[in-house]
């Protein structure tokens, strides 16, 4: 991520989707229950910092954010958005956990209606001044967003309704760092 980059999302109108934290505690059960963080994995004490810190980062870089910040219901996710973020900013959207049955043996047909949910979601133009952040999970390689390593982020740029969304970048916790830097 350059400079450049940086001065775009500081005006606003970009999805910042980011991997939670490393979640190293625990093994999602066959029948996890969202609502017991002892039926999933959860973050590890590296995860937690990373979490803080990608938080810091963002604040310290003047990177301008929506009020709510949307999180899947994993345990996970909620707590990395709440460590970067803050209780009282979280909004839990279920269609997030979805993402992570996509690293499952899951159906074409699913698949494919995950991928088209996703797209109607990333699709949507965001207002100048402010970027949408959600705390999400990891996606197969060549599907959806693909890799992302824990806390990082794929910087996306709305078309609008119907016209899908552009990649425009994908940095490292450690990249988003640097920039603190210039």
């Amino acid at each position: 991520m350059n400079g450049q980059i940086l001065d775009l999302l500081r005006e606003g109108g970009y999805v910042l989707y980011a991997r939670h934290g490393e979640a190293t505690i625990g093994e999602d059960q066959p029948h996890l229950n969202f609502r017991y963080c002892l039926t999933q994995r959860n973050l590890s004490e590296t995860g937690r910092w990373q979490a803080f810190y990608y938080g810091q980062i963002l604040r310290k870089l003047c990177i301008p954010t929506n009020y709510l910040i949307q999180t899947s219901p994993f345990c996970r996710a909620i707590e990395t958005a709440q460590l970067a973020f803050g209780w009282s900013t979280i909004q839990v959207d279920p269609f997030w956990a979805d993402i992570n049955n996509l690293s499952t043996n899951i159906s074409a047909e699913w698949q494919r209606k995950i991928l088209n949910t996703l797209q109607k979601k990333l699709e949507i133009e965001l207002p100048k001044g402010t970027n949408k952040v959600i705390i999400g999970h990891n996606f197969p390689s060549q599907i959806g967003l693909g890799q992302i390593p824990e806390m990082g982020t794929v910087i996306i740029k709305p078309l609008g309704q119907g016209n899908g969304y552009e990649i425009i970048d994908k940095i490292t916790l450690e990249e988003l760092g640097n920039l603190l830097k210039l």
